[in-house]
């Protein structure tokens, strides 16, 4: 009777409502999705979004998933412009910048991303899960290889940055210090900011009227590397020799013994996240406090912690179980997390209008061809050192010409490589700090 009951029900279901039943948005079936959008949208109505982390999830989670699907699913978009995480935060940075949200949801992200941190906490966990994860022996010839091959992308990009200059009648001390050394210097805080102030004190310049200039071209030189991204995961995917599928070092050379992920509990994830929090704090102490820097060159908390933890995974001291622990924490971060932490990066650090406005004919070349020159520099010099060109390309190349933390997530987003995001850090942190350095002496040089 039972049997018959069920056969009768499925018969007369409609073909339409039952190929509806089967569509998922982050998921959730399709009629539980829409009752969490009704929710979120009722709450935009009347303005009523709880300001705090709650509310702010609930919001972030409900803008990513819906528009993660339409970057996932939309052709030519999700193959060589990114996907749904560059939808996301493209979409949540338009909705700020026409107005659609209420100054409360905007205030919610932002506190939730800046006040809260959360993505200090999502870098933290990466970095502490990547750099866990990798066997102890590659790491220590990574990090070797990995510095020359930043100088390298820093070399490529002022080559195509200098010819761009030729090009548009722009002379070589403009180009350097106005487009190579913005692009490539780690970001807002970490390079534009300390840039004008360099600038300033070495040629007497305004830091005003540099940042201005500097903060455009590197806008753009964001977007561009995002794409740029997304085409290198499509040429790995088309010359598998040329990338190690997120894979960093070229190991043939090794006898790397290979072990089955260990089997863990729920607290070995719990730990992952304790020493991820523990090492963040201790890098934050020596970059706030106990060894802020070297002379003029401040060294940042990320940096400190990439440094932290490759020591903790050297010394042997953290058992498989903990290491596999991190690695499930991290990935869980990376998978599961991304697409809502997109959203406030779409709205608490994207300015579309500053993009719109810096977007002139000249600077989209200048900056492209500037991007290409990492891209080339990196690849060349990372293949010498041992590693896959598109990987080295990737972090030692696109991660230094973008706009740092958040660029990076939007970078290795694009080429689907979060596992390689310590050593983007190390580009935007560490190989932040070495295009410092060089301002230094090309400001002396060229601007004085």
């Amino acid at each position: 009777m039972m049997n018959e009951k069920t056969l009768t029900i499925t018969k007369d279901q409609s073909p339409g409502i039952a190929a509806l039943s089967q569509v998922r948005i982050f998921g959730l079936p399709l009629p539980l999705f829409f009752i969490l959008f009704a929710v979120i949208l009722i709450a935009h109505v009347t303005d009523t979004i709880p300001d705090n982390i709650v509310g702010g999830f609930g919001f972030m989670f409900v803008v990513g998933a819906l528009f993660g699907e339409l970057g996932k699913r939309l052709p030519i978009f999700n193959k060589y412009i990114g996907g749904a995480p560059v939808m996301i935060f493209l979409v949540a940075a338009w909705f700020v910048h026409a107005g659609l949200l209420t100054q409360k949801e905007i205030t919610t992200v932002t506190a939730v991303m800046k006040k809260t941190d959360f993505l200090d906490l999502f870098i933290a966990v990466l970095i502490t899960g990547s750099i866990l994860a990798v066997n102890r022996k590659l790491l220590l010839k990574s990090l070797i290889g990995y510095i020359p091959t930043i100088l390298a992308a820093v070399l490529g990009a002022s080559i195509l940055g200098i010819i761009g200059g030729l090009i548009f009648g722009i002379s070589i001390d403009n180009i350097m210090m106005l487009y190579v050394l913005p692009i490539m210097g780690g970001g807002n805080g970490a390079g534009a900011i300390p840039l004008s102030e360099i600038y300033e004190s070495v040629t007497g310049g305004s830091k005003e009227q540099y940042y201005s200039i500097a903060i455009a071209i590197l806008t753009i030189a964001n977007i561009v590397a995002i794409v740029a991204a997304a085409v290198l995961n499509t040429i790995g995917q088309k010359i598998p020799s040329l990338t190690g599928n997120g894979e960093l070092l070229r190991n043939s050379e090794f006898n790397v013994e290979e072990h089955a992920a260990p089997k863990i509990t729920p607290r070995e994830i719990a730990i992952g996240l304790m020493l991820s929090a523990c090492i963040y704090t201790f890098a934050a102490a020596l970059s706030k406090s106990l060894l802020p820097g070297f002379g003029d060159v401040k060294i940042h908390t990320f940096a400190y912690m990439v440094i932290l933890v490759a020591i903790v995974n050297a010394s042997g001291i953290c058992s498989e179980e903990i290491k596999e622990g991190a690695k499930r924490l991290s990935s869980f971060f990376s998978k599961q997390m991304l697409w809502v932490l997109m959203v406030g990066v779409g709205i608490a650090y994207t300015d579309l209008g500053e993009i719109i406005n810096a977007l002139n004919f000249t600077n989209l070349i200048i900056a492209t061809l500037i991007v290409f020159g990492a891209i080339f520099g990196a690849a060349i010099g990372g293949w010498l050192m041992g590693f896959y060109p598109v990987e080295s390309s990737i972090t030692a190349g696109l991660c230094m010409a973008n706009r740092g933390g958040s660029g990076d997530l939007e970078v290795l987003a694009a080429a689907n490589r979060m596992s390689l995001l310590s050593y983007a850090q190390i580009s935007s942190r560490l190989g932040g700090g070495i295009v410092l350095i060089i301002a230094s002496v090309v400001f002396g040089v060229l601007g004085g």
